[in-house]
């Protein structure tokens, strides 16, 4: 295989070059591997094209920090090879990469298959506290406890080999990669625009999903105007390992009945007719889905700025990303009316003009934003502050070179009392949750 560009995906394919096009995405921490149980049959009716997320099983490591990105990429790859139309099927990080291809790019897709995924992943707080984690204490601990996350208690047990195939699986995983897909699930969020997916779509959870469970796959279902929910019992997360059969039988099902009309193959020169994919329809398949045609959507047109725009919501956001859902949720709902246009005016300005600057990174921001408050004393804004640098990619050692240059120019009795909100601070954000 030819080395991956940094803007493409690591892939291959199975099956006949004539068949159409299935791609199949991997969860995160996980590689193609993951789809190996699923291959055999599929490729009796389609060319299987899977691919590894970057830093994975392997692949150049050239992190991709929103699911946007990542979209971007499997396009750029699909393009280098003629491939213009398919159907999708994605588990978890890999299923938002495929709810991304339907609202932006839907000429592209036949038909979509959401496997433990959701319009919104948790909370971006804890996928950020996961890339803190990540980055004070490599991927070991994550790779320890993906089997639980992963796989019911009784399959983990009974199936030792696969148990340390996950685990060895997030192990060799890029760390670098691995946080920038965290970053990318903590950004994800779609939940109001679910209505725009065109595309005949099958919702399939395992009924012991503790990750992105039966309530994450009925949000879909309820959200999306044409789609059917799969509930898989006794699987986890990675219901494609954990119960392969039946998911490969749903799938098999789900493409062969709520394929559109015409698809391109894999060459992208050669249209089939549905009638073509006939023949591979199970004995008794079930009711096909009742799709109408897909209305054209119009691109929101926004109304020309008038003069400079308002830097509330890019403040906001910033906030956000920077501090924390939690602790933002927490400042604004203790304000009132004594003190919420002051919280109105931080977000603005200190935070939308100021933090939402070019002219340095978050990693810097944060370094100058530390001594600033050794400084001043403020250890109540040094806790929080502290949390926020290590979410913006300062490491634990980082932070402690900071104190001690406050130290010089601050003050020891300064940089004292910094240290010890800091150590703790430190010591509750990276300590691994088993």
């Amino acid at each position: 295989m030819s080395e991956t560009p940094p803007n493409t995906l690591q892939y291959r394919f199975d099956g006949p070059e004539d068949a159409p096009v299935l791609i199949l995405g991997p969860s995160l921490g996980t590689t193609w591997h993951m789809w190996d149980r699923q291959i055999p049959e599929l490729i009796k009716h389609w060319r299987v094209f899977r691919f590894d997320l970057p830093g994975h099983g392997g692949a150049p490591a050239y992190p991709a920090g929103s699911v946007n990105d990542l979209t971007t990429r499997l396009l750029a790859t699909l393009e280098g090879l003629g491939v213009q139309r398919f159907g999708y099927a994605g588990c978890a990080l890999g299923g938002a990469v495929g709810i991304e291809l339907a609202l932006r790019h839907p000429e592209r897709l036949a038909s979509l298959a959401l496997i433990a995924a959701s319009p919104r992943f948790g909370t971006a707080d804890e996928f950020r506290q996961r890339g803190v984690i990540v980055r004070t204490n490599g991927l070991d601990p994550i790779a320890r406890t993906s089997p639980e996350r992963w796989f019911t208690g009784g399959f983990a047990a009974a199936q030792p080999a696969i148990t340390e195939w996950a685990v060895q699986m997030v192990r060799t995983t890029d760390p670098g990669c691995y946080i920038a897909a965290c970053e990318a699930l903590a950004s994800f969020d779609v939940r109001a625009e679910l209505g725009r997916v065109g595309v005949p779509t099958l919702v399939l959870v395992g009924s012991d999903d503790q990750v992105t469970g039966p309530a994450e796959a009925r949000t879909l279902v309820a959200g999306i105007p044409d789609a059917r929910l799969a509930v898989v019992p006794g699987a986890s997360h990675l219901v494609p390992v954990e119960q392969p059969a039946a998911v490969t039988d749903l799938l098999v099902r789900h493409f062969s009945t709520a394929w559109q009309p015409a698809f391109e193959t894999s060459t992208g020169q050669t249209a089939l007719p549905a009638a073509a994919l006939k023949p591979v329809l199970s004995p008794a398949p079930p009711q096909p889905l009742q799709s109408g045609p897909v209305a054209e959507i119009a691109p929101v047109v926004a109304p020309p700025a008038q003069g400079r725009p308002d830097p509330y919501d890019a403040g906001i956001k910033v906030r956000r990303e920077v501090l924390g859902d939690a602790h933002v949720d927490r400042a604004l709902a203790q304000a009132d009316d004594f003190s919420g246009d002051f919280q109105e005016f931080i977000t603005r300005y200190a935070w939308g003009e100021i933090w939402d600057r070019p002219g340095l990174d978050r990693r810097t921001r944060s370094c100058v934003t530390l001594t600033a408050l050794v400084a001043g004393g403020h250890l109540d804004e040094l806790a929080f502050h502290t949390r926020a640098a290590l979410r913006n990619g300062l490491t634990p050692g980082e932070i402690k070179e900071v104190l001690l240059q406050a130290a010089v120019y601050c003050g020891v009795p300064a940089a004292n009392s910094a240290f010890k909100v800091a150590q703790q601070v430190i010591r509750e954000e990276t300590t691994p949750h088993e």
